[in-house]
């Protein structure tokens, strides 16, 4: 009887308010009885103090009202407040705000995903009635838009309806005027910390999803202080995204890594040239949990489940993106030696003849010890070059005959005191050269074939 007292109070405190708010009339109330002891004499001060005491030991010992319980909330909870202004300025903000963070992602920076049919999937074939709740691990402040924005195609961020609603902190997002007016135009609904899972900014979060909508949260409630190492347990709030609305909603996991780096701890703009990978998982099922609901199983144990569930599924992608982050960052660090090894193998092929300056290059079987063989010219006043197969003809007739061996790398034997070779190296960087020498190899092809047409 005191459990049921209790909530049909403050059901009825939240009835007089809202009908205060809608109609601006104060409800009124039965006149309270008077005291039995009116006046400021040593009985009116005892009976005050007994029932201090008496209302100190009830709080204290006896059982409290149930903590959890299933609140319904209407597809038009707080439509009221949704005016045609703010619909407006949400199908303007949206759009462009999703576009620019979708450039700037990908434009200005690489995200590498993994699994991302699988949210396209639900967010553009799913029924109509069915909702989506996405979940993500919390790195950086600017984690949402950005990454939202950088999964989604530019043709579904124009369309600012069915685009994602997401939760701030008053304290953050809605500190003042200006902040509360931008933040609800690009759909964010405010929650207020420490005020649990009851709260008013839950409640519209699940109107949002009654009404068919996608909402994303954050599970761990707030960022990551390690640079996103680890993902932290869930909080009891989104067990109740889940369980609370009128249909059971699908629940996309994915995790990411690398916004640490565009976005640090501390920094107000973010940075450019880094590089992002996200990882998307399946979706989260919780039919076993709604059997357990219909065996009347406490509601906050099924919010518990709830939660630990997803973070679990989590983790477990937190470990799939770390792995594939490294082998990406291997392939880029190993680029640079094949690179390296392609223009060796272009080199070898090119007839330098054809161009006259083949005795200024040498070829050597570089394998083993990968070093460079230098022709040095000496030239004095009395000295008169002679012909071009003086200048190491003996070392390029045994070279010649090497050529047919596996590991060949080109070395350009130049000289110190001018020549064509020197001015080439002088002036031409070795992305020209490989260019250069693939022209030559092109050439030297033709040449042949027309020869052989001859």
């Amino acid at each position: 009887m005191i459990e049921r007292a209790d909530l049909w109070k403050s059901n009825a405190q939240a009835l007089s308010l809202r009908l205060r708010d809608r109609f601006r009339v104060a409800v009124d109330r039965h006149r309270r009885k008077q005291p039995i002891f009116s006046g400021d004499g040593y009985f009116s001060s005892t009976f005050d103090r007994l029932l201090r005491r008496f209302r100190d030991f009830r709080r204290d010992s006896l059982p409290s009202s149930p903590t959890f319980y299933r609140k319904r909330v209407g597809k038009d909870f707080n439509a009221e407040e949704e005016s045609v202004i703010l619909r407006m300025l949400q199908a303007v903000a949206v759009p462009v705000l999703g576009n620019a963070c979708h450039v700037f992602m990908n434009g200005l920076n690489h995200v590498q995903v993994y699994g991302l049919e699988k949210l396209h999937d639900a967010l553009l074939r799913r029924p109509k009635d069915k909702s989506l709740i996405t979940v993500s691990n919390h790195v950086a402040s600017m984690d949402d838009p950005l990454v939202i924005a950088a999964l989604l195609p530019p043709h579904v961020l124009l369309d600012a309806q069915n685009l994602r609603w997401t939760l701030c902190a008053t304290d953050r997002c809605f500190s003042n005027p200006v902040f509360s007016a931008f933040f609800r135009s690009v759909k964010v609904l405010p929650v207020a910390r420490g005020d649990g899972i009851y709260q008013k900014g839950m409640d519209m979060a699940i109107a949002k999803l009654n009404r068919g909508g996608w909402v994303h949260i954050f599970p761990e409630g707030s960022r990551s202080r390690d640079d996103g190492k680890t993902v932290r347990s869930s909080k009891r709030g989104v067990g109740r995204l889940v369980l609370d609305a009128d249909n059971i909603p699908m629940v996309i996991p994915f995790v990411h890594t690398g916004m640490h780096e565009i976005m640090p701890l501390g920094a107000s703009i973010p940075r450019i040239g880094k590089t992002v990978t996200v990882v998307v998982g399946d979706p989260i099922h919780f039919d076993d949990l709604l059997n357990m609901e219909d065996a009347h199983v406490s509601r906050g144990k099924l919010y518990d489940d709830v939660s630990s569930r997803i973070g679990h599924r989590l983790r477990q992608l937190k470990v799939q993106v770390d792995r594939l982050a490294l082998e990406q960052a291997n392939q880029i660090h190993n680029h640079p030696v094949q690179s390296s090894e392609q223009t060796a193998g272009i080199l070898q092929h090119v007839d330098w003849e054809l161009f006259g300056i083949g005795s200024y290059f040498s070829t050597k079987d570089d394998s083993s010890s990968m070093q460079e063989s230098q022709i040095q010219l000496k030239l004095d006043d009395n000295y008169t070059p002679g012909p071009a197969s003086s200048l190491g003809q003996t070392k390029s007739d045994s070279d010649s005959q090497e050529l047919g061996s596996r590991n060949w790398y080109f070395r350009m034997g130049l000289s110190n005191e001018g020549g064509i070779v020197s001015r080439i190296r002088g002036y031409m960087d070795p992305t020209e050269i490989m260019s250069f020498a693939a022209r030559g190899l092109f050439m030297n092809l033709r040449s042949k074939e027309i020869c052989a047409s001859c």
